[in-house]
């Protein structure tokens, strides 16, 4: 399968995505999640990545997922839900917790899990990553996992609010969740 998928991706995309791979392994490890799922999620999380803008959106209606202004405005975002479709269909992948991981990896979710949470922050950190702020983030994800979230997130909300972009729902839904599961008000 590796061959495939890599077949699939820029060298650029590969590297990446093998650098998360490899840094969601090691969270998984660190925080007693299943590794392979971790290793797994992390590969093809950036599945439909390279894929242009109009057929992720025309793969997204295809499928019956409903678009919301922040999707349409930045299609980007598509990439996650419309690859975890495509690696259902394509590579056979029907495990729900590694498809989840792909699909949340963007924006997040409400009640993410342990895998959802990896994969999203595995993104952000893997080694070839480089902004300000990635040493803090790397440091505090074994320390706090949900912290490591709400750094993250609040990160995200603060530089798309300073490009003067929307910032999608569901970050704000995921960042809501997690400081109320912090504050024992979930």
């Amino acid at each position: 399968m590796e061959i495939d998928i890599q077949e699939k991706m820029s060298p650029h995309r590969w590297r990446h995505s093998l650098g998360v791979a490899q840094t969601a392994k090691d969270l998984a490890r660190f925080w007693g999640g299943d590794q392979e799922k971790a290793w797994l999620a992390g590969i093809l999380h950036d599945y439909a990545r390279e894929v242009p803008e109009d057929q992720l959106i025309k793969i997204a209606l295809d499928h019956g997922l409903v678009l919301l202004d922040e999707e349409r405005a930045h299609p980007v975002v598509l990439h996650a839900p419309v690859g975890a479709l495509l690696v259902q269909h394509d590579l056979g992948i029907q495990d729900q917790e590694v498809l989840s991981a792909i699909a949340k990896h963007t924006v997040g979710g409400k009640s993410m899990s342990l895998l959802d949470k990896i994969i999203f922050l595995a993104d952000m950190v893997e080694p070839e990553r480089d902004w300000p702020g990635v040493e803090k983030l790397r440091s505090l994800i074994y320390r706090d996992l949900d912290g490591a979230m709400l750094e993250a997130l609040n990160g995200t909300i603060q530089y798309l609010k300073k490009r003067k972009q929307a910032v999608h729902p569901l970050t704000l839904v995921t960042r809501d969740d997690i400081r109320g599961k912090n504050r024992g008000d979930s």
